[in-house]
């Protein structure tokens, strides 16, 4: 995709501080980092959203990522390791180029990633329920 910025890393046509690559994947840093060594990992092909990835490249990608978090804990000491992956704009996708982050957490980082609140009564198994027969289609 010609104006994909992330196409555009893998062309070679945008600069990036490249951590990996191989024949399907490129990690770099993300250029506006919620901590130091926040990494993305991409699949060179585009696609939009984790829902438009070939089953292939979505490995190779999940693979990449496990090499990259080991760097990063390795060489940053990092005490955990974040993996996110946001779809659609309401989940704070900003580029329609699957992504994966792989962020390094540092005790009293400050970033608080979700607060769950439970389910009302009923509610779980309707939600779940949903969710299987949309399984089944």
């Amino acid at each position: 995709m010609t104006s994909c910025i992330f196409c555009k890393i893998v062309k070679g046509e945008i600069p990036s501080a490249k951590l990996y690559e191989d024949d399907s994947t490129m990690s770099f840093l993300d250029i506006n980092p919620i901590n130091p060594g926040h990494a993305l990992v991409i699949p060179k092909n585009h696609y939009p959203t984790i829902l438009d990835v070939d089953e292939e490249d979505l490995k190779k990608t999940i693979i990449a990522t496990k090499i990259v978090a080991k760097a990063l804990k390795d060489a940053l000491s990092c005490d955990g390791i974040n993996i996110l992956q946001n779809n659609f704009e309401a989940a704070g996708q900003l580029i329609y180029h699957f992504h994966i982050h792989v962020i390094p957490r540092f005790e009293g980082d400050g970033l608080k990633v979700w607060s769950g609140v439970p389910y009302k009564e009923g509610a779980m198994e309707d939600i779940h329920g949903k969710i299987l027969s949309a399984m089944r289609k």
